[in-house]
This record gives structure tokens, sequence and C-alpha cells, in this order.
């Protein structure tokens, strides 16, 4: 696991973004999971204005978002399809008919989402895959005590969680109670886990991620079995990380041309 630290949550978005680019430029049809939430915003906005810039094109690309509300309608403002719409096809200049998004209105949730994986794994699997951390340790809607080896799947959206997503309607009571998520065991098929996180708020489950131990009431301590995780934070969300010397000196070390950090 590679641990970039940078100064703020745009500096984030930029790291990322050159990271993200990096590992899809060159692939024929590249495949990139999208997250949702506040996390990835930045990253999201600088990809778009490299696209506008016109040194970055992803019209030819897939995506494969990793949860969705069960039970909300598409066209509300809060469902993730109409999210990835507004925050990533749109300003990516993407091809909506080439983003998917799991079905949280369809009579068999599980059938569909037995389907879901089946498309990533007919589009050859997930190239890059981009994840925030949720306050609890959550990685797509991976609530603590998530199996390690789940696929995508319907699951329970804890108090905590629902309080956390509460800013975007306008009372908890309008927050829907389950989800439709890619599983662990799913994002960890990715070739490479892009993490970013910035502020306080996010320190301890960053902490807990990197630092371990691996444990299921932290899910995305999984990442640190991940062939190719990445994780870049700002220095807020990196505040409560006991070993930040080391991975301080690590990142001065590949900066300047060293070996890769992990």
């Amino acid at each position: 696991m590679e641990i970039v630290i940078c100064k703020d949550p745009q500096d984030v978005g930029k790291v990322a973004a050159d990271r993200v680019i990096s590992y899809l430029e060159g692939l024929p049809t590249p495949v990139i999971g999208l997250a949702t939430g506040s996390s990835p915003l930045a990253l999201y906005e600088e990809l778009a204005r490299r696209v506008e810039a016109g040194t970055f094109d992803f019209s030819h690309g897939l995506g494969f978002a990793l949860d969705e509300y069960v039970g909300i309608p598409r066209s509300h403002a809060e469902s993730y399809h109409s999210v990835i719409t507004r925050t990533v096809v749109e300003p990516l200049r993407m091809d909506p008919a080439r983003v998917r998004v799991p079905d949280g209105l369809a009579s068999d949730l599980q059938a569909a989402a037995d389907e879901y994986d089946e498309a990533i794994e007919l589009a050859g699997g997930v190239d890059v895959q981009i994840l925030g951390i949720g306050s609890n340790g959550h990685i797509g809607f991976n609530e603590p005590f998530s199996s390690f080896s789940s696929r995508t799947r319907v699951k329970t959206l804890t108090p905590e969680t629902r309080e956390d997503n509460a800013r975007f309607f306008d009372s908890i009571e309008q927050v829907p109670t389950h989800c439709v998520t890619q599983g662990l065991g799913t994002i960890m098929d990715s070739r490479v886990a892009v993490l970013v996180a910035s502020g306080e708020r996010k320190a301890e489950a960053v902490a807990a991620m990197v630092e371990g131990p691996v444990a299921a009431r932290f899910p995305a301590s999984i990442l640190q079995f991940h062939p190719r995780a990445i994780v870049i934070v700002d220095e807020a969300a990196a505040s409560k990380l006991e070993h930040i010397d080391y991975f301080r000196h690590v990142q001065e070390q590949v900066e300047a041309g060293g070996y890769p950090a992990d």
C-alpha cells in the first residue's frame, strides 16, 4: 500500500488525477470504478479540467459505480445515478450508455446485483477503482463486519452512515435504509485501487485502514491485501497516522526517483 500525503483537498485531486490518468492511458477500452460522496469530488473536478483542456479524453471509457440506494427514483437528485451523471459523466464527456450504476429499483435486487458483477467481468474487470472512505471505515457501502469475500449485494446502512449522508437530504428520515453495493471481493478484483480522503473527520478511519490490523470492523483495511492500492490523503486526514514520519520519508524517496513505495 502506497501512502501519499498532500497539503490540501485540491492537491489530493491533482495528485490522484495524475495517478488515474497514468494507469488508464493507452488502454483501448479503459474501465473505471466510480465512487460517490464528497471524497472524490476534487479528483473528478481535476479530471474534468483536463478534459476541458484537451489533455485527457475518456469518451471511450467504461464506468461502473460502486453503489446505489434502494428504493430511490433515478431522477432523485441524490440517487447515485443522478450524482454520477452530474459529477462524472457530463463533466468528463463520457457516453452515458457506457456508464452503469447498480439497480436499486429491481424487482429482484440480488439477481440484478449478480448481473452487475457479471457485467464487470464481461468488461474485462476494473482497471482503476476510485474509492472514498466513510468515517466508520466503509468503502462503497460495505459497512463494518462485511465479508471480505463479498460480491455486489444488498446491504443495510448503519445509523452512522445515514447520519453522515443526511446532509444531502432534507432530513435523516429521507435517507434510504438500504443500498446495493459492490462487495469487498468485487473491489479487490480491481487492478489498481486509488483511495482519496480529506479532512480531520476521516483521520481515524484512514489510520485504521493503513496501520491495521486488518479487521472486519474496519472494512477498508482489506486494502492492505490489495496488490496495488494507493491512498492519497491531505494533511488533516493523515493527522492520526502513528507512523506518518516514515510515510513521508518513503514519499520523499519515491518523488526523488527511488523505488516504488510498496
